[in-house]
Parts: C-alpha cells; sequence; structure tokens
C-alpha cells in the first residue's frame, strides 16, 4: 500500500505531525509513504524530533530500487529558504504544488489514497490563487467533479463517534440559505450512506438537521426545512429507507452521540463541525466524499502560533492516516 501526504504548509505544523504520525504509524504496517514536501526541512526536523526516520528523497533513487518506506518529492519546488515566515508567498505556493501533486499520484494510481496536511486558505490566495476556496474544492476541480461531499468524524475516548456530512461548506453564514437546495441534501444523504458502507457499518441510518431553530418551527422561523430540506430527503429515500429530519440540531447531536444514527447530515460547517469537536478535538477527520480517490486529512489548521516549538500533537494526523488505509484496505488495496 502507498499513501501519499501532502506537507501542506511548510510554514505551519503539517510537515511537524506528518513525522510524528509516520513514526508512531510505521511499526503497525508495511505501508510506503510519499511525502510530498521540502526534503532539507523533512529530514532536519526528523533529527530535532529524534525520531531516526529513514527518509530519501525521491530524486536520489536509482531506476528500479524497491521503494524505501518514506520516500520525499519535492514536486519540482525550489528547496526552500528556512526558516519560513507564518503566511509567506513561498511556503504557500509549495503548499499548493505538494496537494496538487499527490492528487496526481492518487490520479495515476501511483499512490492508493492522499492525506493531507494543513494549508492556510489566506497565503495561498494572496500568494496568486484567488479563487482557492479549501483543499476539498481545490482536490474536486482537479478531479473533475462537483459532486463531492465532506465529511467529518471523530470519536471520544470511549469510541463514541459522530460522523457528519455537510451541505455547505466554507461559506458565510448569510449565504448558507441560498447554497442549500434539495439536490445538495440528497447528494450529502447518499454520500453519508456510502461512507457508512465504506466504514463496513452494519447499518447506515441517517439523520438530518434542519436549517432553523427547531426545524423551522412549522415554518414559524424559516420554510428552508418544508422547501428544500424535506424535498431532498424524500428523494433520497429511494434509495434507503433509514434517514430521518429535519430535525432540530440542538437534539439531534445528542441522539447521533447516543449511537441512534449512523451520520448526521448538517447544513452548515459550524452547525455540523461544534458537536463533532466538543468530542473529537483531538483525533478529528477530515474526509472528502464522492473524489474518485480517497483523501482524508486532519481536522485542524496550521496552527501558526506553536509552529516550530515541536510540540503539536499528532493525533488527528494518525487517524486520518489510519483512515486512509483502512479505506484503501476496504478497495482491496496492500490485501
Amino acid at each position: 500500500m502507498r499513501i501519499a501526504i501532502a506537507c501542506g504548509d511548510p510554514s505551519g505544523v503539517g510537515p511537524e505531525i506528518t513525522l510524528k504520525a509516520l513514526s508512531d504509524q510505521l511499526a503497525s504496517d508495511a505501508c510506503c509513504y510519499q511525502l510530498f514536501g521540502d526534503f532539507t526541512q523533512l529530514s532536519e526536523l526528523n533529527v530535532r524530533l529524534q525520531l531516526n526516520l529513514e527518509i530519501v528523497a525521491k530524486s536520489d533513487l536509482d531506476a528500479g530500487v524497491a521503494e524505501p518506506r518514506i520516500t520525499v518529492h519535492s514536486a519540482q519546488v525550489p528547496t526552500l529558504n528556512l526558516p519560513l515566515l507564518p503566511q509567506s508567498a513561498a511556503a504557500a505556493r509549495a503548499a499548493i504544488r505538494w496537494l496538487e501533486a499527490g492528487a496526481t499520484a492518487c490520479m495515476r494510481a501511483t499512490a492508493d489514497a492522499l492525506v493531507t496536511a494543513p494549508v492556510c486558505k489566506e497565503s495561498i490566495i494572496d500568494a496568486g490563487h484567488p479563487d482557492f476556496v479549501g483543499q476539498t474544492e481545490f482536490l474536486s476541480k482537479l478531479a473533475g467533479t462537483d459532486r463531492t461531499i465532506m465529511m467529518l468524524l471523530g470519536c471520544d475516548d470511549r469510541q463514541r463517534w459522530l460522523r457528519v456530512a455537510l451541505v455547505t461548506v466554507h461559506l458565510a453564514l448569510r449565504q448558507v440559505p441560498d447554497a442549500i437546495s434539495a439536490d445538495k441534501v440528497e447528494l450529502a444523504i447518499q454520500r453519508a450512506i456510502e461512507a457508512c458502507r465504506d466504514l463496513a457499518l452494519p447499518r447506515a441510518r441517517i439523520a438530518v438537521c434542519g436549517l432553523n431553530p427547531h426545524a423551522g418551527e412549522g415554518g414559524k422561523l424559516g420554510t428552508e426545512e418544508r422547501t428544500l430540506i424535506t424535498p431532498g430527503i424524500q428523494a433520497a429515500r429511494r434509495h434507503t429507507a433509514e434517514i430521518v429530519g429535519p430535525l432540530p440540531a440542538d437534539t439531534l447531536f445528542h441522539y447521533a452521540y447516543k449511537g441512534e444514527y449512523d451520520a448526521v447530515v448538517a447544513m452548515y460547517h459550524d452547525q455540523g463541525l461544534v458537536p463533532l469537536k466538543m468530542i473529537g478535538f483531538e483525533n478529528g477527520i477530515n474526509w472528502t466524499l464522492g473524489l474518485p480517490f480517497i483523501r482524508t486529512s486532519p481536522d485542524h489548521g496550521t496552527a501558526f502560533d506553536i509552529a516550530g516549538k515541536d510540540i503539536a500533537n499528532p493525533g488527528s494526523m494518525i487517524a486520518a492516516l489510519r483512515l486512509a488505509k483502512q479505506l484503501a484496505r476496504r478497495r482491496g488495496v496492500g490485501v
């Protein structure tokens, strides 16, 4: 099994959590890891963190030589002048190129899954990518699809999981109602059902949030539940009857956390992520549903405030790696 890892913004914690996660995982698997990042930075980090990982630059390998466990692919990014200032243009350009190269490796079948470390959206936009919204959207466009859905999942210390698929993602709150449609609700439900199957869950019972308080209070607090969300649910029920909603989000997540539902469809970013991060802050995973390849990511940002201090917690990155490998095995890779 070959796992590609785009190391993210090199002035953030991405390179650090990548190496720490590999140190945690190498002894328990036989995977080869393709790191898309800066070889000099990763080598220096490896020494400073005393991880003793064997890291080899892809450019140093002879043709026909067996692939080492960890190779670093520069993806034609010039060697970085270290240390980098947070939010520098050079860091942003490197991060976007590594992300593209990692995805391309998956689409060319030279990698079996992609795990992406955090990037800084603001920096990428300022560095010449004005249309960049997020890694999910960037990868969707690269893969030529607009049928992807972001799912976030995490568990507490008793292995009680929340799995949340989002109808809308990176939008200002005032834009959310106009961005919701019956088709998008149906798609999010379908992708959530597929995710439950990919995870080999015994069932796929999906609960759908309303948009408004009390799920609209019968139309008194908004009509989106009647005009947009319910039609999407009804359309999705043609595929399965295990769908309930729209339900008030303030109570729905309580019952999902208790295990009554296998996944939740939320209408907007914070509606779904606040409860998820309450129970799975250290191990949250971002999983892009609907791509032609597996993509997972830690569910946190670049953490510029602690970058370079060697104190970043790799828990979310470890969880993202584990899920990527689990999904690859389900598809028959490395079996």
